[in-house]
């Protein structure tokens, strides 16, 4: 991230995609240092902004408009490259000096890489940074518990539960465990919280609900249908399904697709191979 009024470098990293769950970890490790800025000035990427008009999901904002709708940040996308040239003209930059930094560093890996950016990240703003011309700090105090800044930098949906107390998820099924108030919950939405660290919780009006989850991909058993009374129904329809399933055909990789045959091996014993006659 590029802060376009004194195009200084304010947080920069690698990540693996350019995914909504990396604008979330460059986003809390911007507000921890920084604090909440009055607006965030981005693209018109699809993690910023909802490209369809008749969205009818997340209220026509995506996850990441939600969450700082939810911090109280203003979100603006522009136009056209051009509308944010200092940002753009430094990218330009790094994209070619800092390639060049990192191969005289002898750096090939991320975590390495990551390592060596808070350094150049200040050689970089020491050389090249300019004060705005109105030095008044607008970034107001973040105010919020890390606990409960996980909750808004997290991937949140609605499911509908049905009859068996299941729903779908990530094609997995999610079987929430009877109990006084899940029994209530049948034909009702409830909230999923996805982590960055991999974690599920599944809530109703902020109270968590134990879950026990079934992979649709896994092969079912017999036995996995008479242990699950309340999904024998679901298990016994998935498990006919994949029966009548015809065998997945074998993928070819492109070599063999080329007319690549992998030769015979040939037997190692002790270190000395031999080839039979």
């Amino acid at each position: 991230m590029g802060d376009d009024a004194t195009s200084t470098l304010m947080e920069l990293r690698f990540v693996k995609s350019e995914s909504t769950f990396s604008y979330f970890g460059a986003l809390e490790g911007y507000l921890v240092q920084h604090g909440r800025p009055v607006a965030f000035y981005s693209d018109k990427h699809s993690v910023f902004r909802v490209a369809k008009t008749d969205a009818k999901n997340g209220a026509g904002m995506t996850q990441f408009g939600r969450a700082l709708n939810e911090l109280n940040i203003e979100i603006l996308c522009a136009n056209s490259s051009q509308a944010k040239g200092r940002v753009e003209r430094a990218n330009r930059t790094l994209q070619d000096r800092l390639v060049k930094e990192l191969r005289l560093a002898g750096i090939s890996d991320m975590e390495a890489g990551n390592a060596f950016l808070e350094g150049f990240k200040n050689r970089f703003n020491a050389k090249f940074s300019k004060a705005p011309a109105k030095p008044d700090n607008l970034h107001r105090a973040l105010n919020v518990e890390p606990d409960r800044l996980d909750e808004v930098l997290c991937w949140r949906e609605n499911r509908y539960v049905g009859k068996q107390l299941t729903f779908s998820y990530d094609r997995k099924r999610i079987m929430l465990e009877e109990n006084e108030l899940s029994r209530a919950l049948v034909g009702k939405y409830v909230d999923t919280y996805a982590f960055a660290d991999g974690r599920l919780e599944v809530r109703w009006k902020g109270q968590s609900l134990p879950y026990r989850v079934f992979d649709m991909d896994q092969r079912v058993t017999h036995a996995a249908v008479t242990e699950n009374k309340r999904l024998s129904a679901v298990l016994a329809h998935v498990k006919e399904m994949q029966e009548k399933a015809p065998p997945k055909p074998k993928v070819r990789t492109n070599s063999e697709k080329m007319g690549y045959k992998p030769r015979p091996r040939k037997k190692v014993l002790s270190g000395v191979s031999a080839v039979n006659d």
